[in-house]
């Protein structure tokens, strides 16, 4: 009878899980499943608490819906994927497993991980799955078959070939003829961890799916005129499930079909899968230039940018103390919930690279130090977007005004005094530049002043990215 074993890692769910699928399509084979978490790893690359503790909780769920279909979950802990190479091998002879089955990860060291893991096992099939994005990374490519570059293109592109084939979700499988088994004793991981908030993060499976179900019942037709308000709760805050695995984009694309139809065409939905389209773009784009994974810029002449080192300002901005509200609120409301609103993303990054000069990368780090939905490729392409040093970024000649972008996404101040309460007096009109109020009323604040001179900033930026790019090689 063979044994076939599937390794869990970023598709925490039974749902449309191509490599579980594949693992139980044989009604003879023994199922087994495994999870090791790499502790060291993730301090190496500063995963957040809220996201540790999300994960904890999601894999107690998963093993216990593994259990109900008569899998065991087999939970390893070491250090670093050197480790978990040699815990993969132990385990395969111990169980003299004959198929391993495993989605892939697009992450550099990853994908290291795994060839060494499938040259080690001589004695064991490796299967391997695109699971975690709508189309393989080579399936959308330029006339040269090269990797786009721009993302309109590649968008026009992706739709195409969508419309050719509208890749079909797999059930979740049935229950094992096997012995009953016990699901044991919780999960825990060293990794410190932070509370995350359930009722914002579906904490399982099923929830994540009413979740979806509500949102594109519900929200995706609204999507497009309410995404860029933090006072509204206009987005799906799905990120998080799809970050661990615990929805795929699959089931996503075909949720948001069967409610807003016309989303293909443009119609309504059609902006929230620009949004799935973007997610593909990242993760694509990881698969061409592995050097997206190791702190550089995609746009190499901006690797010459004289960047400031100033400790104190990037204090400010990491604990909301700029003077700047709706960057404050934004950033308050990241170190509170570990989750911060899209148009709030684009906002202090933008601040902290193009105000304050500060390198991108330390904006990236401390996001992913936060954040219960921290993807590398999500992640780092969007802070190369707001820094104008990736594909599809931004001109550097742009640079978003944080009293504006306030003013224009937070009017009357809603989401600025939920998370700053010392403006609490402010009025509406007032509430982006609450210290020109204050001065004409003679009154003081318990809030910091601007700690830099917006358009002085916007002169000193420019001429520091003009500076860069004529030193270019």
């Amino acid at each position: 009878m063979p044994t076939h074993l599937v390794w869990f890692r970023a598709d925490l769910r039974l749902h449309d899980n191509l490599a579980l699928a594949a693992a139980c399509r044989d009604p003879h084979a023994q199922v087994l499943a495994l999870y090791i978490a790499t502790p060291q790893q993730w301090a190496a690359h500063a995963m957040a608490p809220r996201q540790a503790a999300y994960l904890a909780a999601q894999l107690n769920a998963l093993r216990q819906a593994l259990a109900e279909k008569n899998i065991p979950l087999i939970f390893h802990e070491v250090a670093d994927f050197a480790a978990s190479i040699e815990v993969v091998r132990s385990v395969c002879k111990r169980h003299a497993v004959t198929h391993l089955f495993y989605n892939y990860q697009y992450e550099f060291n990853e994908r290291q991980r795994d060839r060494q893991v499938e040259h080690s096992l001589v004695d064991t099939v490796c299967q391997g799955f695109d699971d975690s994005v709508i189309l393989p990374p080579g399936a959308v490519v330029t006339g040269n078959h090269e990797m786009y570059k721009v993302f309109t293109p590649y968008k026009n592109a992706w739709l195409r070939r969508l419309r050719e084939h509208l890749p079909e979700c797999v059930r979740a499988p049935a229950p094992r003829n096997a012995p009953a088994v016990i699901a044991g004793p919780a999960i825990t991981l060293t990794y410190p961890q932070q509370p995350f908030d359930p009722a914002l993060f579906p904490a399982d499976e099923n929830t994540a799916i009413q979740r979806l179900r509500q949102f594109c019942q519900q929200g995706a037709s609204e999507y497009e005129s309410q995404r860029d308000f933090p006072a509204i709760e206009g987005t799906s805050r799905l990120s998080a499930c799809l970050t661990v695995g615990v929805l795929s984009p699959r089931q996503c694309l075909h949720r948001l079909l069967a409610e807003q139809p016309a989303a293909l065409d443009g119609g309504a939905g059609s902006v929230w899968l620009n949004e799935l389209i973007w997610r593909e773009f990242y993760r694509h784009l990881m698969t061409y230039y592995p050097r997206l994974c190791q702190h550089q810029p995609f746009i190499k002449w901006t690797d010459n940018v004289r960047w400031h080192d100033a400790p104190a300002a990037l204090t400010a901005w990491q604990r909301g103390q700029t003077g700047y509200p709706i960057v404050d609120a934004a950033m308050r409301q990241l170190n509170a919930t570990g989750w911060m609103h899209n148009r709030l993303r684009m906002i202090v990054a933008s601040f902290l690279v193009k105000d304050l000069l500060i390198d991108w990368r330390e904006g990236e780090r401390y996001f992913m130090s936060q954040l219960v939905d921290g993807c590398l490729a999500a992640n780092n392409g969007g802070w190369q977007w707001a820094a104008s040093t990736g594909t599809d970024a931004a001109p550097y000649f742009r640079i978003f005004n944080p009293t504006t972008q306030g003013e224009r996404f937070d009017k009357s101040g809603a989401f600025i005094r939920q998370w700053l309460p010392e403006l609490a007096a402010v009025p509406d009109s007032a509430i982006h530049q609450p210290w020109t109020w204050a001065e004409k009323q003679g009154r003081g604040l318990d809030y910091p002043r601007p700690i830099v001179n917006h358009s002085e900033a916007r002169v000193a930026t420019l001429a520091a990215y003009e500076a860069a790019k004529k030193n270019e090689a």
